[in-house]
């Protein structure tokens, strides 16, 4: 069933709908905060968007897809997770750091490069990290991310090339080879 129609159903009361909602988006969702969060309270914060968009829902005006707007909410609660939490990431970097170099296992490689990319999006403005999420880790359309983030389309390319930018330089002075 389209998201629109199970849209239509939740909007009349039907919960059952509003769970197939949840199981068709809560990994893209998740994916998009733990890009932008501590993920320490990741599962907290998925909750909190799927609150939000089923105390919404009377309100949305189906002008865009439902995906688009549920990625909205989740934007939002990211942004309004950092503006009230300072985020503890040197823990995790310094416990996966000190294991990478203790054993060359290539798990503990894939962690390191993790980190690495986390750390990264942590050194860019929330902006660009916004951006290069949505666009290039979650494969959104520069569309569709424009219209999540309310910016206009050129912006969108414009932050783009300075995330991806600012991203390599990172790396690179981290000592990844590109």
């Amino acid at each position: 069933m389209a998201d629109d129609l199970l849209v239509k159903h939740c909007v009349a009361g039907d919960r059952h709908s509003f769970r197939i909602l949840y199981r068709r988006h809560q990994h893209h969702v998740r994916q998009i905060l733990y890009q932008l969060c501590d993920p320490s309270n990741l599962e907290d914060l998925v909750q909190e968007v799927f609150l939000r968009a089923w105390k919404g829902l009377p309100k949305f005006h189906q002008n865009s897809q439902f995906s688009t707007w549920l990625y909205r909410i989740a934007w939002n609660v990211a942004s309004d997770r950092r503006q009230t939490l300072a985020q503890d990431r040197s823990r995790l970097q310094t416990i996966a750091r000190s294991v990478v170099t203790q054993h060359h296992d290539p798990d503990m490689m894939q962690l390191h490069y993790q980190d690495l990319v986390r750390k990264g999006l942590n050194s860019l403005s929330e902006d660009h990290r916004s951006v290069l999420v949505l666009h290039d880790l979650e494969e959104l359309p520069q569309k569709e991310v424009a219209e999540i983030l309310d910016i206009p389309v050129g912006t969108v390319k414009s932050r783009l090339f300075h995330a991806r930018n600012g991203m390599r330089k990172f790396l690179e002075e981290s000592g990844v080879q590109l």
